[in-house]
């Protein structure tokens, strides 16, 4: 079991790569601006998505200039932020209001969640970069023709590995 899940992973890591590659880019030009400038970049992630929070800000390679988004730091927030947002789905309802509340304050952003049904009122079209998790279902079947296995998290800590990546080799260009 284990090896056919580390398979499967392993294809969602290569998909995700390849597929969102322009994606990771422009959001990674998007969060970049927050620390080449007076700004930070804040997260939020819904749910198990919080792993990513806590990878950005607590993990063994922070990154720079990275906070986590409270409430109390949501008012504070200036045109030289940016706002990295993760979550399950491109239709979760804490999302959703945060994304709108980002817009009405005119905060750029980044979000990463599975698009489901496109529609103009989710994440991937009111954010102003938005990549795709691709993850519809489990990786793995069960005897009755279920799936379990879904890696959301793992998939979302890949993609701001992806980010992080990025924005660090954009800051040294930026610094040179």
């Amino acid at each position: 079991m284990l090896k056919m899940f580390t398979t499967q992973l392993t294809g969602v890591f290569k998909k995700l790569a390849e597929k969102e590659e322009f994606s990771f880019e422009d959001g990674a030009r998007l969060l970049a601006q927050a620390p080449a400038g007076d700004g930070s970049i804040y997260l939020y992630g819904t749910k198990e998505m919080k792993a990513v929070e806590f990878e950005a800000v607590e993990g063994a390679e922070p990154l720079q200039a990275a906070k986590v988004l409270t409430e109390t730091e949501m008012d504070g927030l200036s045109d030289a932020d940016r706002v990295l947002l993760f979550s399950r789905f491109s239709t979760d309802e804490q999302a959703l209001e945060l994304a709108q509340l980002l817009r009405k304050k005119m905060i750029p952003f980044v979000a990463v969640s599975t698009v489901i049904e496109p529609s103009d009122q989710d994440l991937s079209q009111l954010a102003d970069v938005h990549i795709d998790l691709r993850l519809t279902k489990g990786l793995l079947p069960d005897e009755i023709g279920n799936r379990f296995g879904y890696p959301s998290a793992m998939a979302a800590l890949f993609i701001y590995h992806g980010l992080k990546f990025t924005i660090d080799e954009i800051l040294a260009e930026y610094e040179e």
